[in-house]
């Protein structure tokens, strides 16, 4: 068999000012491209396992997954594939066949299909109206009441923390406290949240949370963390029959090269960046303010903004895109000549963005450009 030239080349980050809201904190520190390197072999952070991945003494897992639950603070720390594989896992641990799982109409559809693939009953807590498509706690305890009404017992109460289409920050601690007043577990998604800003599980009245490693926590993914308290330890992390020392909703093992090794080498930075959380908030707030004053940009969402994620109704570049040669592709072209990327090819109706991590003089520059593409093709959009 003759094989094709499957070279590999990626110069996104280093070339570009990439606004791609999925890749923004995943971004890797200089010490974690250094452990991509030294880890990046299969198997390489297994040499010194004796069975389980979360004692492996060196590198010093073990240790890390303990510090790990302090920043969460969570009693147990467990690194899983994915937020979604977290989710999974305590549906899974959790739930049966048929019982009944509410979640927010902002869900992430990880968390919809971790549901029917645990053949859960799903019901909803709607969101707002347009423009802000809030989850309100309130509702959340509507929902609920309605259902015990009607007898309907609820195994789950799920929310997402930061949704991915609108940037909304939910008030996680309302809804934990809703959940365990009614006697229900508790689960929170942070995939856009833990190690962008400050988690606080007890605090939220938490009882499960996942977060996503490659997506906010500066990690080469996939790698994701799954935190649990210690009234479900047992339950979550119960060991095989056959294999007394594995975990079985872990299947054993999860993460067991790059990906742990960056997320260990990016923890430091992790934490020191969580403290900034108020600075990324600022620049975000003045992003939206500069992007605002073209005309016919529009912020979807809560306003203000609470999370860097943020969704633009933008009819006004899509107007031009109805004139222009280019059409739909003109955006993404007159941005990248300005080494601005992510962005998608064609989409000009809306989009979505984040400036996280950048400095102060680039999310100015980010800026400056929307407005510069704006006013050279202004008598396209009249």
């Amino acid at each position: 068999m003759e094989c094709q030239d499957y070279s590999l080349n990626r110069n996104t980050e280093r070339n570009n000012l990439n606004l791609n809201p999925l890749q923004r904190g995943g971004v890797l520190p200089p010490e974690s491209r250094q452990a991509l390197y030294e880890f990046s072999d299969g198997y390489s952070i297994c040499d010194y396992c004796a069975g389980r991945l979360d004692e492996i003494p060196k590198p010093s897992i073990h240790n890390f997954l303990s510090d790990l639950a302090s920043f969460i603070n969570v009693d147990h720390a467990r690194t899983v594939h994915g937020a979604r594989e977290g989710k999974f896992a305590v549906m899974h641990a959790l739930c049966r066949p048929g019982d009944t799982v509410v979640m927010d109409g902002n869900a992430h559809y990880t968390s919809h299909l971790a549901g029917e693939r645990n053949d859960l009953n799903i019901v909803e807590v709607p969101s707002s109206a347009e423009p802000e498509y809030r989850i309100d706690p309130i509702v959340y305890q509507e929902v609920l009441e309605n259902l015990y009404d009607r007898g309907e017992e609820v195994s789950l109460v799920l929310l997402t923390h930061v949704d991915g289409d609108y940037g909304n920050l939910t008030d996680a601690r309302a809804v934990g406290k809703i959940s365990h007043d009614m006697g229900i577990p508790f689960l929170l998604n942070c995939a856009y949240s833990m190690g962008r800003m400050p988690i606080d599980a007890k605090k939220w009245n938490v009882d499960f949370v996942v977060g996503s490693g490659h997506k906010s926590m500066a990690a080469s993914g996939p790698i994701g963390v799954l935190g649990v308290q210690e009234e479900w330890a047992d339950l979550i992390l119960k060991k095989s029959d056959k294999h007394r020392v594995k975990e079985l909703e872990m299947l054993g093992c999860t993460s067991r090269g790059a990906p742990i090794a960056t997320l260990m080498a990016s923890f430091p930075y992790l934490i020191e960046r969580v403290n900034n959380w108020d600075v990324e908030l600022q620049k975000t707030l003045y992003f939206v303010s500069e992007m605002e004053k073209i005309s016919g940009v529009k912020q979807v969402g809560v306003r203000p903004k609470e999370h860097d994620l943020v969704r633009f109704e933008t009819p006004f570049f899509h107007r031009i895109a109805d004139k222009h040669p280019r059409k739909g592709f003109y955006l993404y072209e007159e941005l990248k000549k300005r080494k601005i990327v992510g962005i998608k090819r064609g989409q000009t109706q809306w989009f979505k963005c984040s400036v996280y991590g950048f400095s102060q003089e680039q999310v100015h520059y980010i800026a400056h450009s929307f407005t510069e593409i704006a006013s050279k093709f202004r008598e396209m959009a009249d």
